[in-house]
């Protein structure tokens, strides 16, 4: 999920090549802006299809083969088993794909983090406002071929409430398992470090997590185009279903809020050489 390279305009930065010499040297960008937006915007379509797509393909599969229910004691609903499995088609299914996808378009894949990367001044709003119909479309043509492909109704992937969670119980899970996985996309993809690189595997696991504690409960949606996909194809709705669009984005919101905190004090003083190729460097960067 990292952020185009960008000059102090905003707009899409200049490359590297090579000279005839073979030195290197900064050449302009083929794209205008409103090009690399358009590239950006079809990669992402694209990449939250696959995402989506195979999210809930793997979600039908645990929950045909799923044993009937629960025990009683544990209050009935999913089984640990097929909460397990369908966290990992999720979770893995994000992994991928954002690896994939995030030299093209960041691999945002979902409304709720494209707002708080806009509030954190990491994307441009133009970028947003184009990025966030296209993934809520990109959901839509996902849950209606899987629904068309698979012989499991897709209302089996539907967010819902379970395990006797209420309302409200469900919209501040929903806050803040997104604002998990929001803060590490923040702190992983768009702050760089050396392990920059494998951001998506920590983004892939911030899901799994918060999916582990939540989907017996709300579905673990985390996502308002996961949520609005299979509630389409399925024609289906809760009357609480907006519980999936105003949780997330209330978690996006904490999580760029506590991003601006710790941006705002410096947070890289308070520990600082975490980057440090040898112990030694580490210290010399201590203020201890």
């Amino acid at each position: 999920m990292a952020r185009p390279a960008k000059n102090s305009s905003g707009k899409p930065g200049y490359r590297w090549g090579r000279g005839q010499n073979g030195e290197k040297k900064k050449t302009p960008p083929l794209l205008t802006p409103m090009q690399a937006h358009m590239v950006a915007t079809v990669g992402e379509f694209v990449g939250t299809f696959l995402f989506l797509y195979f999210s809930y393909a793997g979600n039908l599969m645990a929950a045909s083969r799923a044993p009937s229910s629960a025990p009683a004691s544990a209050g009935g609903g999913m089984s640990s088993e097929t909460v397990i499995f369908i966290s990992l088609a999720y979770s893995f299914s994000l992994l991928v794909n954002v690896w994939a996808f995030y030299r093209i378009s960041g691999g945002l894949f979902n409304p709720a983090i494209t707002i708080a990367l806009c509030l954190s001044n990491q994307l441009p709003w133009i970028r947003g406002a184009l990025f966030i119909p296209t993934q809520l479309l990109a959901s839509l043509c996902a849950g209606g071929l899987v629904a068309a492909m698979f012989p499991v109704p897709i209302s089996e992937a539907n967010s819902v409430l379970g395990g006797g969670a209420s309302v409200s119980q469900g919209l501040f899970m929903e806050m803040f398992f997104t604002a998990l996985l929001t803060f590490v996309v923040l702190m992983l993809a768009i702050e760089k470090s050396k392990d920059t690189f494998m951001a998506p595997i920590g983004i892939g696991l911030a899901l799994f997590v918060a999916m582990i504690a939540g989907t017996a409960y709300t579905g673990g949606s985390l996502n308002p185009a996961r949520s609005l996909g299979c509630a389409v194809a399925a024609t289906s709705f809760p009357g609480y279903h907006w519980i999936y669009w105003l949780g997330p984005v209330m978690g996006a919101v904490l999580a760029a809020g506590f991003y601006w905190f710790v941006k705002y004090f410096h947070y890289e003083e308070a520990n600082p050489g975490q980057d440090a190729a040898h112990p030694d460097e580490a210290h010399a960067a201590s203020p201890v």
